[in-house]
């Protein structure tokens, strides 16, 4: 029941629950302690990640005695599993390049960018646990961690990056505007190319920058990843490309 209610409630709006103050040392020992480590049943088989499974503790513990934010690390969203696909099975997209992996989470695409040739990688997600989960998972998978910022980045004036990778971001019409001005601007700027992966939510079908989006991958979602997220079946890769 508890399954069902985050994945619900994440994927709606994602409400804002404080932070505890804790050591990394003792966040780590909570996520080995409260995750699985995941290697199979996803678009990117070939990726060990620390997910919530049902074998975990709080798949049926109240939610309230969760001691962070929720949990968005700890599952592993379609549209950065498509994204994450795709950037192992296309390595010139990263390598040589400067990457920024935009609402992180469990960090899987920041691991694909790193395994696929990136000269650099930031993993940017402003959950400052998702940071110590994105270090445990490059271990996992054998790889030196990306720096790894919680500052919100969205409006603010970046140094240059050659790619923005953005995983289930567009689960809220004011996030996505906000958006869009950011990474139109980034564009524009300096010529950053940038990746959405998305599994077809309606924010996302419904928003404006769809129409300035180019289709490059779809994938079809492994049949547990179908129901653990109400029956999409299917998740894509777009490269934006604003209007001149």
């Amino acid at each position: 029941q508890y399954r069902k209610t985050l994945l619900c409630v994440l994927s709606l709006c994602r409400p804002f629950r404080q932070t505890c103050c804790q050591s990394d040392e003792y966040v780590r020992r909570f996520i080995s302690e409260n995750t699985e480590i995941v290697g199979q049943h996803s678009l990117t088989p070939e990726l060990k990640l620390r997910l919530l499974t049902s074998n975990c503790r709080f798949w049926r513990e109240k939610p309230e005695l969760w001691p962070f934010e929720d949990p968005y690390w700890a599952i592993y969203w379609p549209g950065g599993q498509a994204l994450s696909r795709f950037l192992l099975d296309n390595p010139a997209v990263c390598r040589g390049n400067t990457v920024l992996d935009l609402g992180s989470g469990c960090g899987a695409s920041a691991i694909a960018a790193k395994l696929r040739g990136a000269a650099h990688v930031v993993a940017n997600d402003i959950d400052t646990v998702a940071a110590v989960a994105t270090r445990m998972n490059c271990e996992l998978n054998s790889l030196e961690p990306p720096l790894c910022l919680s500052d919100n980045l969205i409006g603010s004036h970046l140094e240059h990056f050659d790619l923005i990778l953005l995983g289930d971001m567009f689960y809220d019409e004011a996030l996505s505007t906000s958006l869009h001005s950011w990474l139109d601007r980034s564009v524009k700027t300096h010529g950053t190319q940038v990746l959405i992966g998305d599994p077809g939510r309606a924010q996302f079908e419904g928003h404006g920058i769809r129409r300035l989006l180019r289709q490059l991958a779809q994938y079809n979602l492994p049949e547990s990843v179908r129901e653990e997220n109400y029956g999409l079946t299917c998740s894509s890769v777009w490269h934006y490309c604003p209007q001149p």
